[in-house]
């Protein structure tokens, strides 16, 4: 099997799936954090130390971390959450129409509640047009919301020229980050990047589902999403959940460890596929400067379902769309937001990787796209 679906999820590693296992036996981290015995003590903690540990990795205060369910419960608490609370100093929030669907559904339901979204053009490598983003600035502007890095092209987002931007005019207007594709891949300081929240996602870094985080900067209010009793700091309700908080940063600290490597390894996949790719007629629609973990290309005469099914003969997995989409059969949203032919957006295919991929499967890839081709044109 060959696995090139890694911005969808990723394969859960030796060392979370341990971690886990230990930690759901255990007969010392099972007690409620919030009991006042001495059990539920040590829990509380334990899952204070798992905050730290993440914390150390982004850079920032551990009381600035908060667990959540997913990278979508995140981005909702952040958007929601930080408008809901600061809508008497404007309403109107800006974005691009690339964004994540989280981001992008949940603020079409705060347009019906009397927000004002201002969408950025972006350019044809997926990056919001600075000149642009400073137009829509005006007094009512409260929120920027932006992907780090792009979940379906790769294109990474030139955070410091907006942060440089957004300070030169108003620096009380935040932004929201989506650093779901960039965590453990680029240099992240959430200290210095400059940004209010960010939103992070166990599964793509090899944890396992049911977890994300939550970074809000300390002074940034927030309305908590999730209401009870009141558990880390008020901002998220519910019983702590330490294995799964134990797994994100289990997971966040081994990516951080391989990071060098595993960039190295990537992009070498990543350029040799380039390269044959463009031999075979291929159009490469990741950017230059993309991510080298994701690699957007375009086959020329195969729609992307079709390729998608035909590499899965060969137990070959990719993606057409972001899989948040992928069932609803649409042609990408963000590719047409880029300016792309319909035709060419409806025939590209996803490739993503991580540290688990080989330069053999790179190549055992090609093959196979060889064979389909050569099997499509006898078919014509």
């Amino acid at each position: 099997m060959i696995y090139f679906d890694n911005s969808a999820t990723t394969k859960t590693s030796d060392l979370v799936l341990q971690t886990v296992v230990s930690d759901l036996s255990s007969d010392s981290l099972f007690a409620n954090p919030g009991a006042l015995h001495k059990l539920g003590d040590s829990c509380l903690k334990a899952y204070e130390q798992y905050a730290t540990r993440t914390a150390n990795c982004l850079g920032c205060r551990d009381d600035e971390i908060i667990f959540t369910s997913c990278g979508t419960e995140s981005a909702i608490t952040a958007i929601n959450g930080y408008v809901n609370r600061n809508f008497r100093r404007g309403k109107t929030i800006i974005t691009t129409e690339t964004e994540h669907k989280a981001t992008l559904e949940v603020l079409k339901q705060l347009e019906t509640k009397g927000f004002r979204i201002k969408y950025v053009k972006v350019d044809l490598s997926g990056k919001p047009i600075i000149d642009e983003l400073e137009k829509a600035m005006d007094g009512d502007t409260i929120l920027m919301c932006f992907t780090h890095v792009n979940n379906e092209t790769g294109a990474i987002l030139p955070i410091k020229d907006i942060v440089a931007l957004r300070n030169s005019y108003n620096k009380k207007i935040a932004i929201y980050l989506d650093c779901v594709q960039s965590v453990g891949k680029l240099d992240i300081n959430l200290t210095t990047l400059g940004v209010e929240m960010a939103s992070f996602s166990g599964h793509k870094i090899h944890a396992v589902k049911g977890v994300g985080v939550l970074y809000i900067k300390t002074g940034i209010i927030v309305e908590p999403f999730i209401l009870g009793g009141g558990q880390q700091g008020g901002m998220r309700s519910g019983t702590e959940s330490l294995f799964l908080a134990n797994a994100f940063a289990t997971a966040l600290e081994e990516t951080i460890s391989h990071k060098v490597e595993s960039a190295s390894n990537v992009s070498e996949i990543n350029e040799y596929l380039r390269k044959e790719l463009l031999a075979r007629k291929a159009l490469i629609v990741s950017p230059e400067d993309a991510s080298p973990y994701v690699l957007n290309v375009s086959f020329d005469g195969f729609e992307s379902e079709t390729m998608l099914h035909c590499l899965e003969k060969y137990e070959i997995y990719v993606s057409t769309i972001s899989a948040c989409s992928a069932r609803t059969k649409r042609i990408s949203y963000v590719l047409l937001a880029m300016g792309l032919d319909r035709k060419i957006a409806s025939n590209s295919v996803r490739l993503s990787f991580s540290r688990y991929n080989t330069m053999d499967e790179a190549k055992e890839f090609i093959s196979k796209v060889d064979e389909i081709y050569s099997l499509y044109s006898l078919k014509r």
